[in-house]
Protein backbone atom coordinates (compact mmCIF):
# COMPACT_ATOMS: atom_id res chain seq x y z
CA UNK A 1 0.00 0.00 0.00
CA UNK A 2 2.34 2.60 -1.17
CA UNK A 3 1.46 6.31 -1.57
CA UNK A 4 2.23 8.36 -4.04
CA UNK A 5 2.97 10.82 -1.30
CA UNK A 6 5.99 8.29 -0.25
CA UNK A 7 8.90 7.24 -1.97
CA UNK A 8 10.39 3.54 -2.09
CA UNK A 9 14.23 2.93 -1.15
CA UNK A 10 14.16 -0.49 -1.68
CA UNK A 11 14.67 -0.19 -5.38
CA UNK A 12 16.36 1.94 -8.09
CA UNK A 13 19.78 4.20 -8.43
CA UNK A 14 21.19 4.78 -4.68
CA UNK A 15 23.43 7.68 -4.83
CA UNK A 16 20.56 9.80 -6.44
CA UNK A 17 17.79 8.47 -4.00
CA UNK A 18 20.25 9.11 -0.73
CA UNK A 19 20.63 13.22 -2.45
CA UNK A 20 16.92 13.59 -2.45
CA UNK A 21 16.34 11.85 0.44
CA UNK A 22 19.15 14.53 2.72
CA UNK A 23 18.36 18.05 0.36
CA UNK A 24 14.75 18.77 2.02
CA UNK A 25 16.75 17.78 5.26
CA UNK A 26 19.05 19.75 5.15
CA UNK A 27 17.00 22.69 4.28
CA UNK A 28 14.25 21.71 6.82
CA UNK A 29 17.95 21.75 9.32
CA UNK A 30 18.04 25.20 8.14
CA UNK A 31 15.31 26.41 8.91
CA UNK A 32 14.87 24.68 11.96
CA UNK A 33 17.55 26.43 13.28
CA UNK A 34 16.61 29.79 11.53
CA UNK A 35 14.44 29.65 14.75
CA UNK A 36 17.31 30.19 17.10
CA UNK A 37 19.72 31.94 14.99
CA UNK A 38 16.92 34.63 14.03
CA UNK A 39 16.15 35.08 17.82
CA UNK A 40 19.99 35.73 18.66
CA UNK A 41 20.63 37.82 15.37
CA UNK A 42 17.71 39.95 16.23
CA UNK A 43 17.93 40.72 19.49
CA UNK A 44 21.93 40.73 19.34
CA UNK A 45 21.33 43.97 16.41
CA UNK A 46 18.25 45.68 18.12
CA UNK A 47 18.33 44.82 22.01
CA UNK A 48 22.62 44.57 22.57
CA UNK A 49 24.79 42.24 23.77
CA UNK A 50 23.46 41.49 27.28
CA UNK A 51 20.46 40.12 25.22
CA UNK A 52 22.66 38.17 22.81
CA UNK A 53 24.56 36.67 26.08
CA UNK A 54 20.97 35.95 28.16
CA UNK A 55 19.89 33.94 24.67
CA UNK A 56 23.43 32.33 24.41
CA UNK A 57 23.26 30.91 28.02
CA UNK A 58 19.46 29.47 27.88
CA UNK A 59 20.61 28.10 24.38
CA UNK A 60 22.35 24.77 25.88
CA UNK A 61 19.41 23.98 28.27
CA UNK A 62 17.48 24.65 25.98
CA UNK A 63 19.05 22.28 23.18
CA UNK A 64 18.78 19.53 25.71
CA UNK A 65 15.14 19.40 26.10
CA UNK A 66 14.61 20.41 22.47
CA UNK A 67 17.12 17.53 21.47
CA UNK A 68 15.78 15.09 23.85
CA UNK A 69 12.20 14.98 21.87
CA UNK A 70 14.13 15.43 18.61
CA UNK A 71 16.10 11.68 19.85
CA UNK A 72 13.28 10.55 21.07
CA UNK A 73 11.18 10.64 17.51
CA UNK A 74 14.61 9.59 15.68
CA UNK A 75 14.57 6.46 17.58
CA UNK A 76 11.40 5.78 16.91
CA UNK A 77 11.36 6.90 13.21
CA UNK A 78 13.88 3.58 13.22
CA UNK A 79 11.47 1.35 13.82
CA UNK A 80 9.13 2.74 11.46
CA UNK A 81 11.36 2.90 8.49
CA UNK A 82 11.76 -1.07 9.73
CA UNK A 83 7.88 -2.05 9.33
CA UNK A 84 7.18 0.57 5.96
CA UNK A 85 9.90 -1.25 4.63
CA UNK A 86 9.05 -4.98 5.38
CA UNK A 87 5.50 -3.69 4.28
CA UNK A 88 4.16 -4.49 7.43
CA UNK A 89 1.35 -1.68 7.80
CA UNK A 90 -0.93 -2.42 10.86
CA UNK A 91 2.26 -2.61 12.61
CA UNK A 92 3.46 0.39 11.56
CA UNK A 93 0.49 2.19 13.17
CA UNK A 94 0.50 0.45 16.34
CA UNK A 95 4.12 1.78 16.25
CA UNK A 96 3.32 5.64 15.52
CA UNK A 97 0.08 5.59 17.89
CA UNK A 98 2.38 4.06 20.70
CA UNK A 99 5.14 6.65 20.39
CA UNK A 100 2.55 9.60 20.18
CA UNK A 101 1.31 8.56 23.69
CA UNK A 102 4.01 7.54 25.34
CA UNK A 103 6.29 10.63 23.84
CA UNK A 104 3.06 12.93 25.12
CA UNK A 105 3.35 12.25 28.20
CA UNK A 106 7.23 12.36 28.65
CA UNK A 107 6.92 15.68 26.95
CA UNK A 108 4.33 17.38 29.68
CA UNK A 109 6.59 15.77 32.29
CA UNK A 110 9.72 17.21 30.99
CA UNK A 111 7.71 20.94 30.08
CA UNK A 112 6.33 20.75 33.63
CA UNK A 113 10.52 20.37 34.93
CA UNK A 114 11.86 22.34 32.83
CA UNK A 115 9.99 25.29 34.14
CA UNK A 116 10.34 25.01 37.72
CA UNK A 117 14.19 24.21 36.73
CA UNK A 118 15.31 26.70 34.40
CA UNK A 119 16.36 29.42 36.65
CA UNK A 120 18.71 27.03 39.58
CA UNK A 121 20.19 25.32 36.39
CA UNK A 122 21.17 28.43 35.01
CA UNK A 123 22.77 29.68 38.19
CA UNK A 124 24.52 26.52 38.77
CA UNK A 125 26.01 27.16 35.20
CA UNK A 126 27.52 30.56 36.84
CA UNK A 127 25.64 32.56 34.69
CA UNK A 128 26.07 36.33 34.65
CA UNK A 129 23.05 38.28 37.62
CA UNK A 130 23.23 40.63 34.70
CA UNK A 131 21.60 38.47 32.22
CA UNK A 132 19.84 35.52 34.37
CA UNK A 133 16.65 37.02 34.43
CA UNK A 134 16.83 37.60 30.20
CA UNK A 135 17.84 34.18 30.29
CA UNK A 136 15.11 32.46 33.03
CA UNK A 137 12.00 33.69 30.93
CA UNK A 138 13.69 33.17 27.62
CA UNK A 139 14.26 29.90 28.91
CA UNK A 140 10.46 28.92 30.35
CA UNK A 141 8.57 30.10 27.08
CA UNK A 142 10.47 28.01 24.63
CA UNK A 143 9.91 25.23 27.25
CA UNK A 144 6.30 25.82 27.59
CA UNK A 145 6.60 25.60 23.48
CA UNK A 146 7.88 21.67 23.70
CA UNK A 147 4.57 20.11 23.19
CA UNK A 148 4.51 21.74 19.79
CA UNK A 149 7.90 20.41 19.39
CA UNK A 150 6.98 17.14 19.68
CA UNK A 151 4.12 16.89 17.42
CA UNK A 152 5.84 18.19 14.62
CA UNK A 153 8.66 16.08 15.03
CA UNK A 154 6.64 12.95 15.49
CA UNK A 155 4.31 13.51 12.75
CA UNK A 156 7.71 14.44 10.55
CA UNK A 157 9.33 11.62 11.42
CA UNK A 158 6.53 9.18 10.54
CA UNK A 159 6.44 11.03 7.11
CA UNK A 160 10.17 10.57 6.26
CA UNK A 161 10.12 6.74 7.92
CA UNK A 162 8.32 6.13 4.84
CA UNK A 163 10.65 8.64 2.38
CA UNK A 164 8.84 11.70 2.46
CA UNK A 165 11.05 14.13 3.66
CA UNK A 166 10.11 17.13 1.25
CA UNK A 167 6.79 17.66 3.50
CA UNK A 168 8.09 18.66 6.88
CA UNK A 169 10.38 21.09 5.12
CA UNK A 170 7.61 22.92 3.10
CA UNK A 171 6.07 23.82 7.09
CA UNK A 172 9.68 24.41 8.52
CA UNK A 173 9.74 26.96 5.87
CA UNK A 174 6.47 28.52 6.16
CA UNK A 175 6.75 28.69 10.44
CA UNK A 176 10.14 29.84 9.87
CA UNK A 177 9.06 33.10 7.75
CA UNK A 178 6.57 33.70 10.44
CA UNK A 179 8.97 33.59 12.88
CA UNK A 180 11.42 35.86 11.91
CA UNK A 181 8.28 38.16 10.61
CA UNK A 182 7.25 37.74 14.58
CA UNK A 183 10.32 38.55 15.71
CA UNK A 184 10.52 41.74 14.36
CA UNK A 185 7.36 42.90 15.51
CA UNK A 186 7.50 41.96 19.02
CA UNK A 187 11.13 42.53 19.41
CA UNK A 188 11.66 45.64 17.46
CA UNK A 189 8.43 47.58 17.27
CA UNK A 190 7.08 46.26 20.44
CA UNK A 191 10.21 46.42 22.86
CA UNK A 192 9.53 43.12 24.00
CA UNK A 193 13.20 42.22 24.18
CA UNK A 194 14.02 38.39 24.44
CA UNK A 195 10.31 37.32 25.85
CA UNK A 196 9.39 38.90 22.37
CA UNK A 197 11.77 36.24 20.55
CA UNK A 198 10.77 33.20 22.58
CA UNK A 199 7.03 34.53 22.41
CA UNK A 200 7.53 34.26 18.45
CA UNK A 201 9.46 31.29 18.38
CA UNK A 202 6.49 28.95 20.22
CA UNK A 203 3.93 30.33 17.89
CA UNK A 204 5.75 29.49 14.77
CA UNK A 205 6.78 25.54 16.07
CA UNK A 206 2.55 25.37 17.43
CA UNK A 207 2.05 26.60 13.32
CA UNK A 208 4.18 23.76 11.95
CA UNK A 209 2.87 21.30 14.38
CA UNK A 210 -0.58 22.21 12.99
CA UNK A 211 0.01 22.24 9.25
CA UNK A 212 1.79 18.63 10.04
CA UNK A 213 -1.28 17.08 11.30
CA UNK A 214 -3.72 18.71 8.89
CA UNK A 215 -1.83 17.10 5.83
CA UNK A 216 -1.12 13.87 7.14
CA UNK A 217 -4.98 13.91 7.98
CA UNK A 218 -5.82 14.65 4.37
CA UNK A 219 -3.38 13.18 2.16
CA UNK A 220 -1.58 10.01 3.90
CA UNK A 221 -3.75 7.18 4.42
CA UNK A 222 -1.44 5.00 5.96
CA UNK A 223 -1.03 7.71 8.68
CA UNK A 224 -4.73 7.98 8.98
CA UNK A 225 -5.90 6.88 11.98
CA UNK A 226 -9.36 5.48 13.09
CA UNK A 227 -10.18 6.02 16.63
CA UNK A 228 -10.10 2.21 17.49
CA UNK A 229 -6.85 2.37 15.63
CA UNK A 230 -4.84 4.83 17.92
CA UNK A 231 -3.96 2.48 20.45
CA UNK A 232 -1.39 2.12 22.85
CA UNK A 233 0.66 -1.61 22.30
CA UNK A 234 1.93 -2.39 25.27
CA UNK A 235 4.62 -5.36 23.20
CA UNK A 236 5.65 -2.45 20.72
CA UNK A 237 6.24 -0.07 23.93
CA UNK A 238 9.21 -2.45 24.91
CA UNK A 239 10.80 -1.70 21.75
CA UNK A 240 10.01 1.89 21.13
CA UNK A 241 11.58 2.83 24.80
CA UNK A 242 14.92 0.65 23.79
CA UNK A 243 15.19 3.03 20.66
CA UNK A 244 14.20 5.92 21.53
CA UNK A 245 15.94 6.20 25.02
CA UNK A 246 18.99 5.01 23.43
CA UNK A 247 18.54 8.08 20.49
CA UNK A 248 17.39 10.46 23.52
CA UNK A 249 19.66 9.79 25.66
CA UNK A 250 23.10 10.13 22.85
CA UNK A 251 21.06 13.78 22.56
CA UNK A 252 21.14 14.11 26.25
CA UNK A 253 24.60 13.53 26.21
CA UNK A 254 25.79 15.40 23.44
CA UNK A 255 23.76 18.59 24.78
CA UNK A 256 24.78 18.32 28.56
CA UNK A 257 28.25 18.19 27.35
CA UNK A 258 27.80 21.71 25.42
CA UNK A 259 26.12 22.82 28.75
CA UNK A 260 29.40 21.97 30.50
CA UNK A 261 31.24 23.99 28.13
CA UNK A 262 29.02 26.94 28.49
CA UNK A 263 30.21 26.43 31.98
CA UNK A 264 34.07 26.83 30.76
CA UNK A 265 33.38 29.75 28.35
CA UNK A 266 31.03 32.08 31.07
CA UNK A 267 34.28 32.62 33.73
CA UNK A 268 35.23 34.19 30.22
CA UNK A 269 32.93 36.99 30.51
CA UNK A 270 30.02 38.57 28.57
CA UNK A 271 31.54 39.27 25.19
CA UNK A 272 32.94 35.54 25.51
CA UNK A 273 29.68 34.00 25.65
CA UNK A 274 28.21 36.37 22.86
CA UNK A 275 30.80 35.25 20.67
CA UNK A 276 30.50 31.47 21.81
CA UNK A 277 26.63 32.12 21.05
CA UNK A 278 27.64 33.11 17.48
CA UNK A 279 29.76 30.68 16.22
CA UNK A 280 27.76 28.12 18.29
CA UNK A 281 24.91 28.90 15.56
CA UNK A 282 27.27 28.70 12.54
CA UNK A 283 28.59 25.54 13.77
CA UNK A 284 25.09 24.37 14.05
CA UNK A 285 24.36 25.41 10.28
CA UNK A 286 27.22 24.50 8.82
CA UNK A 287 27.53 20.68 10.47
CA UNK A 288 23.47 20.69 9.58
CA UNK A 289 24.32 19.10 6.08
CA UNK A 290 26.30 16.31 7.65
CA UNK A 291 24.03 16.00 10.13
CA UNK A 292 21.26 15.23 7.26
CA UNK A 293 22.84 13.28 5.48
CA UNK A 294 23.53 10.50 7.75
CA UNK A 295 19.75 10.61 8.61
CA UNK A 296 19.01 10.02 5.22
CA UNK A 297 21.65 6.84 5.60
CA UNK A 298 19.82 5.66 8.48
CA UNK A 299 16.75 6.02 6.68
CA UNK A 300 17.65 4.30 3.41
CA UNK A 301 19.56 1.58 5.60
CA UNK A 302 16.62 0.96 7.89
CA UNK A 303 14.29 0.79 5.19
CA UNK A 304 16.53 -1.90 3.48
CA UNK A 305 17.20 -3.74 6.19
CA UNK A 306 13.44 -4.48 7.00
CA UNK A 307 13.28 -5.37 3.10
CA UNK A 308 16.17 -7.85 3.97
CA UNK A 309 18.20 -6.31 1.39
CA UNK A 310 22.26 -6.41 2.84
CA UNK A 311 23.74 -5.53 -0.69
CA UNK A 312 21.50 -2.25 -0.93
CA UNK A 313 22.37 -1.18 2.43
CA UNK A 314 26.40 -1.67 1.70
CA UNK A 315 26.45 0.45 -1.19
CA UNK A 316 24.32 2.63 0.76
CA UNK A 317 26.73 3.44 3.03
CA UNK A 318 29.41 3.84 0.76
CA UNK A 319 27.71 6.45 -1.28
CA UNK A 320 26.86 7.98 1.76
CA UNK A 321 30.48 8.60 2.73
CA UNK A 322 31.53 9.50 -0.29
CA UNK A 323 28.80 12.54 0.12
CA UNK A 324 29.91 13.50 3.57
CA UNK A 325 33.63 14.01 2.70
CA UNK A 326 32.68 15.82 -0.75
CA UNK A 327 30.69 18.57 1.50
CA UNK A 328 33.03 18.47 4.48
CA UNK A 329 36.00 19.85 2.15
CA UNK A 330 33.73 22.68 0.86
CA UNK A 331 33.15 23.29 4.16
CA UNK A 332 36.19 23.91 5.14
CA UNK A 333 36.96 26.25 2.44
CA UNK A 334 33.72 28.57 3.23
CA UNK A 335 34.32 28.17 7.04
CA UNK A 336 38.00 29.53 6.83
CA UNK A 337 37.39 32.51 3.60
CA UNK A 338 34.30 33.62 5.52
CA UNK A 339 34.32 33.57 9.45
CA UNK A 340 34.29 37.02 9.41
CA UNK A 341 31.52 38.17 7.67
CA UNK A 342 29.54 35.38 9.56
CA UNK A 343 30.56 36.74 12.77
CA UNK A 344 29.65 39.91 11.47
CA UNK A 345 26.11 38.79 10.76
CA UNK A 346 25.20 38.03 14.23
CA UNK A 347 27.06 41.37 15.93
CA UNK A 348 26.84 43.97 13.94
CA UNK A 349 29.08 47.14 14.58
CA UNK A 350 28.70 47.13 18.06
CA UNK A 351 30.77 44.04 18.99
CA UNK A 352 34.71 44.29 17.73
CA UNK A 353 35.35 41.85 20.45
CA UNK A 354 33.39 39.17 19.89
CA UNK A 355 34.26 39.43 16.04
CA UNK A 356 37.49 38.77 17.34
CA UNK A 357 36.89 35.75 19.34
CA UNK A 358 34.42 34.84 16.84
CA UNK A 359 37.24 34.26 13.88
CA UNK A 360 39.59 32.76 15.76
CA UNK A 361 37.23 30.29 16.92
CA UNK A 362 35.96 29.67 12.92
CA UNK A 363 39.82 29.23 11.49
CA UNK A 364 40.68 26.88 13.64
CA UNK A 365 37.60 24.90 13.86
CA UNK A 366 37.51 25.28 9.63
CA UNK A 367 39.87 22.82 9.48
CA UNK A 368 38.56 20.16 11.87
CA UNK A 369 35.37 19.51 10.11
CA UNK A 370 36.02 17.02 8.08
CA UNK A 371 36.45 14.65 11.26
CA UNK A 372 32.55 14.79 12.30
CA UNK A 373 31.32 14.17 8.38
CA UNK A 374 33.45 10.72 9.05
CA UNK A 375 31.49 10.34 13.22
CA UNK A 376 28.04 11.25 10.98
CA UNK A 377 28.38 9.11 8.93
CA UNK A 378 29.14 5.93 11.21
CA UNK A 379 26.38 6.96 13.09
CA UNK A 380 23.94 6.95 10.44
CA UNK A 381 25.16 3.07 9.62
CA UNK A 382 24.57 1.98 13.55
CA UNK A 383 20.94 3.58 13.93
CA UNK A 384 20.54 2.15 10.20
CA UNK A 385 21.30 -1.43 11.28
CA UNK A 386 19.43 -0.78 14.93
CA UNK A 387 22.58 -0.70 17.16
CA UNK A 388 21.77 2.49 18.63
CA UNK A 389 24.31 2.22 21.98
CA UNK A 390 27.23 2.24 19.87
CA UNK A 391 25.77 5.82 18.33
CA UNK A 392 25.66 6.40 22.90
CA UNK A 393 28.20 4.92 23.91
CA UNK A 394 30.52 6.73 21.34
CA UNK A 395 28.96 9.95 21.97
CA UNK A 396 29.74 10.04 25.58
CA UNK A 397 33.06 9.03 25.16
CA UNK A 398 33.29 12.17 22.76
CA UNK A 399 31.60 14.47 24.93
CA UNK A 400 33.57 13.34 28.09
CA UNK A 401 36.92 13.94 26.32
CA UNK A 402 35.91 17.40 25.24
CA UNK A 403 34.55 18.80 28.57
CA UNK A 404 37.33 17.68 29.95
CA UNK A 405 39.85 19.22 27.24
CA UNK A 406 37.71 22.60 27.19
CA UNK A 407 37.86 23.14 31.13
CA UNK A 408 42.49 22.73 30.79
CA UNK A 409 42.05 24.67 27.40
CA UNK A 410 39.73 27.55 27.53
CA UNK A 411 41.29 29.80 30.64
CA UNK A 412 44.70 29.23 28.15
CA UNK A 413 43.44 30.01 24.96
CA UNK A 414 40.07 31.68 24.99
CA UNK A 415 37.33 30.11 22.25
CA UNK A 416 40.47 29.15 20.03
CA UNK A 417 40.30 26.24 23.30
CA UNK A 418 37.02 25.14 22.81
CA UNK A 419 37.68 24.64 18.88
CA UNK A 420 40.81 22.22 19.97
CA UNK A 421 38.59 20.78 22.74
CA UNK A 422 36.48 19.72 19.81
CA UNK A 423 39.33 18.30 17.92
CA UNK A 424 40.58 16.05 20.84
CA UNK A 425 36.58 14.92 21.11
CA UNK A 426 36.03 13.97 17.52
CA UNK A 427 39.60 11.69 17.53
CA UNK A 428 38.15 9.84 20.89
CA UNK A 429 34.93 9.23 19.41
CA UNK A 430 36.63 7.75 16.14
CA UNK A 431 39.24 5.85 17.87
CA UNK A 432 36.05 4.02 19.74
CA UNK A 433 33.59 3.80 16.27
CA UNK A 434 35.94 3.08 13.42
CA UNK A 435 37.27 -0.87 15.27
CA UNK A 436 33.60 -1.43 16.29
CA UNK A 437 32.17 -0.43 12.36
CA UNK A 438 34.77 -2.91 10.69
CA UNK A 439 33.22 -5.79 13.25
CA UNK A 440 30.09 -5.15 11.95
CA UNK A 441 31.08 -4.23 8.74
CA UNK A 442 32.74 -7.75 8.05
CA UNK A 443 29.71 -9.72 9.93
CA UNK A 444 27.29 -8.00 6.55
Amino acid sequence: MKNKNTADMTVGRITPQIIRFAIPLILGNFFQLTYNAADSIIVGRFVGTNALAAVGAAGPIMNIVIFMIVGICLGMSVLMSEFYGAGDYPKLKREISTSFISGGIFTLTIIILGILLSRPILLLMNTPAEIIDDATHYLQIIIFGLIFTFTYNIYASALRSMGNSKTPLYFLITSSILNVIMDLIFVVIFKMGVIGAAVATVIAEAISAFLCIFYVWIRIPILKFKRSEFVFDRSLLRSTVNYSSVAAMQQICLYVGKLLIQGAVNPLGVHSIAAFNAVNRIDDFVLAPEQSIANSSTTFLAINRGAGKTERMRKGFISSFKIELIYSIVLMLGIFFGSYWLTYLFVGNEGENVIVSGVSYLKTMAFFYFLPAITNVLQGFFRGIGKLRVTLNSTFFQIAARVIAAYFLAPRFGLSGIAFACLVGWIVMLGYEIPVFMKHWKKR
